[in-house]
């Protein structure tokens, strides 16, 4: 894990809600793609997760009311252009 400078985020054990948004983001995660997929190696991972990654910026999400998380960026930076100065979106 050092090779690849991955490091290890800790929450208390049996806390979960700590970091509510990662945990279900990780769900839906290893739902949708790690669970479907057999990966070959690193590289097959790689452009598996990508492939998913890019799927998942253009089908409709229910939380963001049915747009694609592009369209709703693009929604946020329109009605309220001060999120385009204060963060990198």
């Amino acid at each position: 894990m050092t090779e690849a400078k991955i490091d290890t985020a800790y929450i208390d054990p049996g806390n979960p809600w700590q970091n509510g948004s990662y945990e279900s983001f990780n769900g839906k995660f290893r739902d949708e793609c790690l669970s479907m997929q057999w990966f070959k190696n690193r590289i097959d991972a790689k452009i598996l997760i990508e492939e998913f990654r890019q799927f998942n910026e253009v089908r409709p999400h229910s939380s963001l009311g049915q747009v694609t998380s592009v369209e709703f960026k693009q929604q946020l930076l329109t009605t309220d252009p001060a999120i385009a100065i204060s963060k990198d979106v």
